[in-house]
């Protein structure tokens, strides 16, 4: 068995490769590990604690972080945008729920999200 760590689209893997017979093909790979952040990724956009305000911003859909609109410290207003998902190749705003204060930004530009995911929160 030989180990090896690839990175595919900036996110980086640990892969265990089983030793063949010499079939020709390729070995499969025996485990793959869940991936790990990037080292850029991670120095890429400094957060604040995850969940730190009480108002929860979550994503309606899947998507991709587009922009970040206002950072934390920012005060927002009921319908301000606070970030932009790419959803489908659209850019989709994610707006405030209520007026408040940034308090996490809990994502990053270029991050994949699901749905219902933590994007940022709010202080009143």
């Amino acid at each position: 068995m030989k180990n090896y760590t690839i990175t595919v689209n900036g996110n980086v893997y640990d892969v265990t490769v089983e030793e063949g017979a010499g079939t020709g093909a390729a070995p499969a790979p025996r485990r793959v590990a869940a991936p790990k952040a990037a080292p850029a990724a991670a120095a890429a956009a400094p957060k604040a604690a995850g969940g730190a305000g009480s108002i929860r911003i979550e994503a309606k859909a899947a998507g991709k972080v587009f922009k970040i609109e206002a950072g934390v410290g920012t005060a927002v207003k009921k319908g301000d945008t606070v970030l932009i998902l790419e959803v489908m190749k659209m850019e989709t705003p994610v707006v405030a729920t209520e007026d408040g204060t940034v308090a996490s930004i809990d994502v990053a530009v270029g991050d994949a999200v699901e749905s219902g995911a933590l994007l940022a929160t709010l202080n009143n």
